[in-house]
């Protein structure tokens, strides 16, 4: 068994959003929906700083956002229909379309609201689809998320947005194993989870 996980850099990073929209493209995401976003820690808008300058306490950084694929994932413990699971052999936590039914309870348990729920018939930028060819489905009155391009990963490539980084700033491997590059980059840095008070225990690890 492997226990994926991602590093992402967040000296390295510089909030472009080619994660963001990569991920679009390569799982054919409906029109109005994300699973990864760009949280900007200081101002209420972009690129906008907390503090004010004549106080000489401007601030601001920012970090990607997207499913955290915990250990101890609080959306599979409440899922009624058990459509939330975390798949035995890559630890990766996928949702069943066939099983979920929409009830949104998983996506109140998250504590890190990176869940969606595809209300109506998915509307699509073009009338065809981009990206991979076995990229996900997407059904009506389901939950969506991010899934580590689970399709990728099975077939021995990483996320695609560890690959469209420009600033080289994610790194995906296995936590479990103490000689791959993860887990070295862990051992080695300043690092932090989020939401770690809710006992989750994110695969998600961001370095100082």
């Amino acid at each position: 068994m492997t226990h994926y996980g991602m590093a992402i850099d967040v000296k390295r990073c510089i909030a472009c959003s080619a994660c963001v929209t990569g991920c679009k493209v390569e799982n054919n995401l409906p029109q109005n929906m994300w699973w990864n976003k760009v949280v900007n820690v200081g101002g209420e808008t972009p690129d906008s700083p907390s503090g004010t300058y004549a106080a000489r306490d401007l601030k601001m950084e920012s970090y990607t956002l997207s499913c955290q694929h915990c250990e101890n994932p609080a959306c599979v413990e409440v899922c009624p229909t058990q459509a939330s699971y975390k798949d035995a052999e890559t630890g990766i936590v996928l949702v069943d379309n066939s099983k979920c039914i929409g009830c949104g309870i998983c996506q109140q348990a998250c504590p890190y609201g990176v869940r969606v729920l595809q209300e109506g018939e998915p509307v699509y930028y073009a009338d065809f689809g981009f990206g991979a060819a076995n990229a996900p489905v997407h059904e009506k009155g389901t939950m969506e998320k991010c899934t580590f391009c689970y399709h990728r990963v099975v077939e021995g490539d990483v996320p695609f947005c560890v690959e469209v980084c420009p600033g080289r700033a994610r790194t995906f491997g296995d936590l479990d194993d103490p000689a791959s590059d993860i887990s070295k980059l862990i051992a080695g840095r300043t690092v932090e989870q989020l939401e770690t008070d809710a006992g989750t225990n994110p695969s998600v690890f961001l370095l100082k």
